[in-house]
């Protein structure tokens, strides 16, 4: 059984109390963006994003769950709701605490943006909606309304090969 078969498109706890091997390989695309669950409990996340370009382009929050970005690869932006702007490169990484609201897009032009993301998912207290958008609704990321693109994947590229 492989990792990604324990979880539905979002995160849910693994059923083991057994370490979890997973691998960083990812996709490389032309269009839009993937996130992948590698690994998860019902305390941590461990996901690998991948964005052709774009991002996670409306001001949300994860009001239960703080979260860590690190970059393998590329370049991004993030904002602040205050208009903040930090410029993020690979090997670098951002901690978003509960609750923050923020969003981000691929700066890199000649290379996919490759992030890791780990998180600590409550599923306790996240109730239905782990997406927040700025006026304090759920924001689904895979949707319109996050300017959401279709996959389209670059035939046999990959990050981790």
């Amino acid at each position: 059984m492989t990792a990604q078969s324990l979880f539905d498109d979002q995160v849910a706890a693994t059923q083991t109390k057994k370490p979890t091997l997973f691998s960083l390989k990812a996709q490389m695309l032309e269009q839009g963006r993937t996130d992948t669950v590698l690994a998860a409990t019902e305390d941590l996340s461990v996901r690998i994003k991948v964005y052709a370009s774009g991002g996670e382009n409306e001001l949300h929050s994860h009001p239960t769950e703080d979260h860590v970005f690190v970059l393998l690869q590329g370049s991004a932006r993030f904002y602040g709701p205050d208009g903040e702007i930090q410029d993020v490169s690979a090997n670098e990484g951002f901690l978003m605490p509960a609750g923050m609201l923020y969003r981000f897009h691929a700066t890199s032009t000649d290379e996919c943006l490759v992030m890791l993301r780990v998180g600590t998912p409550n599923f306790q207290k996240q109730g239905e909606h782990d997406r927040l958008g700025a006026d304090g609704k759920p924001l689904v990321g895979y949707s319109a309304e996050n300017r959401e693109l279709p996959v389209i994947f670059k035939d046999g590229v990959f990050f981790g090969d």
